[in-house]
C-alpha cells in the first residue's frame, strides 16, 4: 500500500491538473498539503515584506475553496507553515512517506525547493502543467526557442497550434493516510478579512470566466484591454490563473467553444494572443533560467543603482507625476493594476527615476494578487530592455500616456482623491 503527498503549489484546482491526477492514480493513500513557506513572510533586500495583505487574503480564499472541493470528495487540505524542508521531514517522520507529487515550476527558487527535497531523500515527481500549449507540441525545443515574441508566435501559428487539450477534472481521490491527520498537522494561519473586487478560488474563477463569455465581453477585448477603470475592461482572468485556480488550457478551450458558437473576431484572437504571451514568458525560463534574475538580465549593462529615497516616493505614490501616482495608489489600495498602468509605472521608475528594475519587480511581487513569477519577471525585463525585446527597452512618454488613456483625467482623480 503506497502513501504519497500531493503538494499544491500554484495549481489550486481539481480541473485540468495532470500532476494531481497522476498522484490519485498512483497512490493508495494521499495527503494533499499546502506549505506557507517562511521565506515568503520575510523582507526583501529592499526593505519591505515579500507578501502583502492583499496577496495573503486572495491566497487564503483560494485555499478555502480548494479545501471545500477536496472535502466533497472525502479528502481534505492540510496547511503547514515554516521551512519547507522541515515541514516535509516532519511528515516523513510521522507518516513514513517519501513520495511527493507536485506541479513543475521552472523558476530558480521553486526549482531549488524541489532539488533540496530530493537531496534529503524525497522522491519528487513534478509535472509541467501551467501553460496553454504543451511544450512537447511546439515546433522547436525550448532551449532553441526564438527569442523574439513575434517570431515565436509566427512559428506557433504556422503549425496551427492553438492550445493543448485539458484533462478531466479529478473526481476520485485516495483516502487520507489516517483519521484525524488534518487536525494533528494543521497550522493556524492568521489572515485579515479581504476587501478586494476579486475573491480567490476555483469556484469564483469558473463563475467569472462563465459570465465573461456569456456577456460576450470577449468581443471587445482588443478595444477594452488598455482601459484603466472598471471590472469589464480586459478579461481579469489573471488573479485566478496566477494561483492556478483556473487552467490556461481550460480557458483556451472555452474560447475555442465560443468561437465555434459565435465566430472568431479581433477580440477572441487578441485574448488568445495574450495567453500566448503568458506561455512565452514561461518558456523563456527553460532557455535562460537564472540569467533572467540577474541585474543585467540578458543584456550587457547592470541595472540602475538603487535609491531608497526615490523608491519610497515611487511606492507611496508621491513622485509628482499624477498618472504614475494614481497607478501606484490603486495598486496599494486594491492589489491590482491594469496592464497598461503596470507598464506606465514601471517605465517611470526605470527611466524617469533611474531606478533598479529588480526593486520594482519585487514591489509588484509583494503587492499584486495576480503575481506570476514568469510574467512579472518577463515584463520587467521587457520594459527595462534587459530581456528579449529587440527595441532594447520601453521608455514611455507620460504626457502621451495620460492623453491616450486618461484624456479626461477620471482615472487620476479617482485614485488621487483617495489619499489615506
Amino acid at each position: 500500500m503506497t502513501t504519497a503527498i500531493y503538494w499544491f503549489r500554484n495549481d489550486l484546482r481539481l480541473e485540468d491538473n495532470p500532476a494531481l491526477m497522476l498522484a490519485c492514480k498512483s497512490a493508495d493513500y494521499l495527503l494533499p498539503i499546502y506549505v506557507h513557506d517562511k521565506r515568503l513572510g520575510e523582507e526583501t533586500p529592499w526593505g519591505f515584506p515579500r507578501t502583502s495583505e492583499h496577496r495573503k487574503v486572495f491566497l487564503q480564499e483560494s485555499l478555502e475553496d480548494l479545501r471545500a472541493q477536496l472535502r466533497n470528495l472525502g479528502s481534505d487540505l492540510v496547511e503547514l507553515s515554516g521551512d519547507f524542508r522541515e515541514v516535509f521531514s516532519n511528515l516523513r517522520t510521522q507518516l513514513g512517506v517519501s513520495q511527493i507529487y507536485c506541479e513543475q515550476i521552472e523558476a530558480p527558487e521553486e526549482l531549488q525547493q524541489v532539488s533540496a527535497l530530493r537531496d534529503i531523500g524525497f522522491e519528487v515527481q513534478s509535472i509541467w502543467q501551467s501553460s496553454m500549449l504543451d511544450p512537447k507540441s511546439l515546433p522547436f525545443q525550448l532551449e532553441q526557442m526564438p527569442d523574439v515574441f513575434t517570431q515565436f508566435r509566427q512559428q506557433i501559428e504556422k503549425q496551427k497550434l492553438r492550445f493543448s487539450n485539458p484533462i478531466d477534472t479529478v473526481s476520485v481521490i485516495p483516502p487520507l493516510p489516517t483519521d484525524g491527520i488534518v487536525s494533528s498537522f494543521q497550522t493556524e494561519v492568521d489572515i485579515p478579512l479581504g476587501n478586494s473586487s476579486f475573491m480567490g478560488g476555483a469556484t469564483k474563477a469558473q463563475a467569472h470566466i462563465f459570465q465573461y463569455f456569456e456577456r460576450r465581453l470577449v468581443d471587445t477585448y482588443k478595444l477594452s484591454r488598455n482601459q484603466l477603470l472598471g471590472m469589464d475592461y480586459s478579461s481579469k482572468f489573471s488573479p485566478w490563473l496566477a494561483l492556478g485556480c483556473s487552467s490556461a488550457k481550460s480557458i483556451a478551450q472555452q474560447l475555442a467553444d465560443y468561437e465555434n458558437r459565435y465566430g472568431a473576431n479581433d477580440g477572441t484572437y487578441w485574448l488568445w494572443f495574450e495567453l500566448l504571451w503568458r506561455d512565452y514568458f514561461r518558456f523563456l525560463h527553460f532557455k535562460y533560467g537564472t540569467r533572467l534574475y540577474q541585474s543585467k538580465g540578458l543584456g550587457a549593462k547592470e541595472s540602475n543603482q538603487f535609491d531608497d529615497v526615490k523608491f519610497n516616493q515611487w511606492i507611496s505614490g508621491n513622485t509628482g507625476a499624477s498618472l504614475v501616482d494614481a497607478g501606484i495608489r490603486e495598486l496599494g489600495k486594491t492589489g491590482f493594476l491594469s496592464n497598461r498602468m503596470r507598464q506606465i509605472v514601471a517605465s517611470y521608475w526605470i527611466y524617469d527615476m533611474r531606478g533598479d528594475w529588480r526593486a520594482g519587480a519585487a514591489w509588484f511581487e509583494s503587492r499584486l494578487i495576480d503575481y506570476d513569477v514568469y510574467s512579472n519577471q518577463g515584463n520587467w525585463l521587457y520594459i527595462a530592455g534587459k530581456g528579449t525585446d529587440p527595441r532594447g527597452g520601453r521608455p514611455f512618454n507620460m504626457d502621451k500616456q495620460a492623453k491616450d488613456h486618461d484624456p479626461d483625467g477620471v482615472y487620476q482623480r479617482t485614485w488621487l482623491s483617495q489619499i489615506k
